[in-house]
């Protein structure tokens, strides 16, 4: 310039003294209504997180021998999850004593990951005398919550505990059409106060459609007489949307349900089936049987409301219950001094 400075362009300086803003950063004009906060931005967090995770979920089969339960729980997976699918398994003889068996397995779907556990109870009214045969699986049930605990309590625990607690106990009732047995009624009455159980009528297309409505309208009444609360539990409905939904699905159990893991055509569809004389019986077809509510149920509406209860509700009274001992006994308070009562 006319000074004897040296001529710049403040252009080729700002360029090399401020970097390009990267596009993300550039200040445009917010496309979102200025009150836009994005709190709902949660949901997508816990989704991603959940999927990174994976989820649990154990399932309890108990009923005889001979009711379907394995082939059930194939129908239920569409997978060969279930004990007996395995060689080795398939002609075992009936246990003399209840045995507690579980395998587990990892199921992913469409980029969903789950650890499946299928709890089997071989043994479970197969006896001539079946009396306490609850017992055995009282006590399983028991331990897991146990189990849990005592990885809770850990001063250095787990980031994640790994989940062996019981979420839902399916029960099979034989397709009598008259009423509960005795050993029905006192296995329901005792372990639903630790664990959810949905009954459900085994190979239901033995019975006409008259013998089974009788048949879920005589249990029904059974269980009301005997104070037995299967899942879903009114005391636990959240509010009066649960408590409508909820109130269909009590009406409708226990679910007669048909289970098979055989593929058939019927007018150019796969489906899962039982072939007869007079025609294919429909697992997931609703005028056929109950199975496809069943299914929705366990998998597709309320999974992680029965986990949820059996963590925040069953594990929780037996937490309660065990450390209230263990105070007991760790202050050498008798049952009826005052301080103990407090507790």
């Amino acid at each position: 310039n006319s000074e004897g400075w040296p001529s710049f362009d403040t252009g080729t300086i700002l360029a090399s003294v401020i970097p390009e803003m990267p596009p993300t950063m550039c200040l445009e004009k917010p496309s979102i209504e200025f009150s836009y906060v994005g709190i709902d931005a949660i949901l997508e967090q816990m989704r991603r997180k959940a999927m990174k995770q994976g989820f649990e979920l154990n399932i309890m089969v108990v009923g005889q021998s001979g009711l379907g339960k394995s082939t059930l729980m194939n129908t239920l997976f569409k997978s060969k999850v279930s004990r007996k699918s395995f060689p080795g398994t398939a002609e075992e003889k009936i246990p003399k004593t209840i045995e507690i068996k579980s395998i587990s397995h990892d199921i992913e779907e469409k980029g969903v990951r789950m650890k499946l556990t299928v709890i089997d109870t071989p043994g479970f009214g197969d006896q001539i005398n079946n009396e306490n045969c609850w017992q055995p699986i009282m006590k399983f049930i028991n331990d897991q919550y146990e189990q849990y605990l005592q990885e809770e309590i850990n001063i250095d625990r787990k980031k994640r505990i790994p989940d062996s607690r019981v979420h839902c106990c399916i029960y099979f009732i034989p397709p009598t059409g008259h009423c509960l047995r005795p050993l029905d009624v006192e296995f329901m009455r005792r372990l639903s106060k630790v664990v959810n159980i949905v009954p459900v009528i085994a190979k239901a297309d033995t019975l006409t459609l008259e013998e089974r409505d009788f048949f879920k309208k005589k249990i029904r009444e059974e269980l009301r007489a005997n104070g037995i609360d299967v899942y879903p539990q009114k005391e636990f409905d959240e509010d009066a949307e649960d408590r409508m939904i909820n109130e269909k699905i009590r009406e409708m159990i226990p679910f007669a349900v048909v289970g098979s893991d055989q593929e058939y055509q019927v007018n150019g569809r796969r489906l899962l089936g039982r072939k007869t004389k007079w025609g294919t019986i429909e697992v997931e077809n609703i005028a056929h049987c109950e199975f496809a509510y069943l299914r929705d149920l366990l998998i597709r509406t309320h999974m992680q409301n029965i986990k949820d209860i059996t963590s925040s509700i069953h594990y929780e009274m037996y937490r309660v219950r065990r450390l209230n001992e263990n105070n007991t006994q760790a202050n050498g308070l008798g049952e009826h001094h005052p301080a103990c009562r407090e507790i």
